[in-house]
């Protein structure tokens, strides 16, 4: 690991569009005999969590996506929207990708435009693949080795074509040497020395030490060929030239996007994506209440974003159409850090107080509750992640019911010196509600103990600059800062490291809001990496998650779930843990 490294998160759709969800107690409704029939032939209520609902092999007609919020961008190597990473397998295709089964199953690799996964030698420092023949582009030409090295290439290109992913770039040139093909000297632009491409069906990536989530890593979109005659850029995004099961014919951002079939996909070299609809569109619109209802009245199949039903429509969803509806985990954990930099967060006791004194009960319902919100969480490791632990409950929020504990809050605060309680300052993102809402249950939670709390709401816009910036977060006295995080790739790696691991400390653009830098939490980490076998290395990464706990940074509010709709027409539809609880878009159909 080197010391210096950048990282972003996977933006899910809830972290790219405010979510209207109900701050107050979750609307349940229905009667229970109604909710266990299915409804008007939608199936029935969870059907798509861990099992396909409506399975089918029928191809034709179209599939229609809604959405509130457009992608960050469609080119591969740029997108970083969790529900863009999805959607972006109808047009481009990875050496490796994610099994197409529901749930947990989702999160293992297998082949795709390889013959086989890696053969992996060196201990664990070299990565070699073949390709598969008929593995075509748009205009019927072959994908070459050289086309998925060049792709990977311009992940390099920060100044041109940022915002993506850089994982790849971090594991083989952790010295940042190579430009990028854009300022490439060699004739061929591909002179990125730890990628090798001896023949066009033969690619061996060279690691400068072992990093056993390197698959998962290309598994990415970021991994994707890309031919370099069609190679726009900046502009790419625009209209990125396929090579998978689907084309584009047309986008208008923030308006929507057409495909159709690429007539020169082959299908016999893909085993994972089922490519039934005939044609595939996806249209924006502004108002989210507006998409629920046309939603709910048959005009679209599903929400791209996967924000989940809001406030406005779920009464009626659940009451009336629940066999339409998925009620499963995202994968991301919602919750409050403190920053151990902000006094008196810098006692160990004053942070368990705040622990101790939070209601979550009152949070989860704040959230949404238990089916919009999710299940209260004790721990900072998401379900579905190897080392994760849904009973491992160091603060006893579980065994507490959720409530307050209001005498270890005392004991904690009377421990660090501060028996009446303090003052704090509780930073929140003005643009969502929900969020907010949270906030408000904090303070008048910590009120019981003695903790006056001052709620600001910063422009969420800015997080990166203001909360993201530990030295404005120490100028703003943030004792406690509200967030959300899900995974990159369903690993410790993936989604812990950029929150715990002192060595991803930044000036800017931070995400270790806490600040924890203990060697030993950093030591777990590089042990889990160099580790090749997954679940050895979940067991790294539930010790890992053991003494992030004890280190009381973190207040986990709830694993977040979301109530999703599930058109009538749609066929093939279950939720994947490798796309944070997205239906897994690649094998949707439709009934005609």
């Amino acid at each position: 690991m080197t010391t210096h490294r950048t990282s972003k998160r996977r933006l899910a759709a809830g972290t790219a569009v405010v979510l209207a969800v109900m701050l107050t107690a979750t609307a349940c409704g229905g009667d229970g005999k109604k909710d266990e029939k299915a409804a008007a032939g939608g199936g029935a209520f969870n059907a798509g969590i861990d099992k396909v609902s409506n399975a089918s092999d029928k191809k034709g007609g179209e599939l229609k996506f809604v959405g509130t919020q457009d992608a960050d961008s469609w080119d591969p190597q740029r997108g970083y929207y969790g529900f863009m990473w999805d959607f972006s397998r109808y047009y481009t295709r990875q050496l490796v990708s994610f099994k197409p089964a529901p749930g947990q199953q989702s999160t293992e690799l297998v082949p795709d435009l390889a013959t086989a996964k890696a053969e992996i030698s060196d201990g664990g420092k070299t990565y070699k693949y073949t390709l598969k023949d008929n593995v075509t582009w748009e205009d019927g030409s072959p994908v070459t080795a050289q086309e998925i090295k060049y792709g990977i290439e311009r992940t390099w290109a920060q100044d041109v074509i940022s915002g993506g992913p850089v994982y790849i770039q971090q594991v083989l040139d952790p010295k940042a040497e190579y430009p990028g093909p854009y300022k490439d000297t060699a004739p061929d632009k591909l002179g990125l020395k730890a990628i090798e491409t001896p023949d066009a069906k033969t690619i061996i990536f060279k690691l400068p030490i072992p990093n056993g989530d390197f698959e998962q890593m290309l598994a990415m979109p970021a991994a994707s060929p890309v031919k370099p005659d069609k190679d726009t850029a900046a502009k790419y995004g625009l209209k990125p030239f396929s090579n998978g099961p689907y084309k584009i014919d047309s986008y208008e951002p923030n308006k929507g996007m057409k495909l159709s079939r690429n007539e020169n996909f082959k299908a016999e070299s893909d085993t994972i994506r089922k490519a039934l609809p005939d044609t595939i569109s996806v249209t924006f619109m502004a108002n989210a209440d507006d998409m629920d209802k046309r939603l709910i009245n048959g005009e679209f199949d599903v929400d791209i974003n996967a924000t989940g039903i809001g406030q406005a429509a779920r009464a009626t969803a659940l009451k009336e159409h629940k066999g339409n509806l998925d009620n499963g985990q995202t994968g991301f954990i919602r919750y409050a850090v403190m920053p151990q930099t902000v006094a008196p967060f810098d006692n160990i006791e004053c942070r368990k107080a705040v622990i101790y004194a939070a209601d979550k009960k009152s949070l989860q319902t704040a959230r949404g509750g238990p089916q919009a919100g999710g299940d209260i969480a004790p721990n900072m490791l998401p379900l579905g992640i190897k080392g994760s632990d849904a009973k491992y409950d160091p603060f006893e929020v579980l065994q507490n019911d959720g409530k307050p504990n209001l005498e270890k809050a005392k004991a904690a605060l009377k421990a660090c010196g501060k028996e009446t309680g303090f003052k704090t300052t509780i930073a929140v993102r003005n643009n969502k509600p929900v969020e907010v809402a949270t906030a408000v249950s904090l303070q008048n939670a910590l009120k019981q103990v003695g903790i006056e709390a001052d709620v600001d709401q910063f422009d969420g816009a800015q997080h990166s600059g203001i909360i993201g910036s530990p030295k404005v977060v120490k100028e703003k006295n943030y004792g406690i800062i509200i967030m959300g995080w899900g995974a990159d790739f369903p690993t410790g790696q993936g989604f812990s490291q950029p929150l715990v691991d002192g060595r991803f400390i930044l000036q800017s653009g931070n995400n270790n809001y806490s600040e924890l830098n203990d060697p030993a939490i950093n030591k777990l980490f590089d042990d889990a990496i160099a580790e090749t076998d997954p679940t050895k290395a979940g067991e790294i990464y539930k010790q890992m998650n053991q003494k992030v706990s004890e280190a009381a940074v973190y207040l986990p509010f709830v694993f977040d779930k979301t109530i999703t709709w599930r058109s009538t027409r749609l066929t093939n539809a279950y939720t994947t843990d490798a796309y944070n609880g997205r239906y897994d878009y690649a094998s949707l159909g439709v009934v005609k």
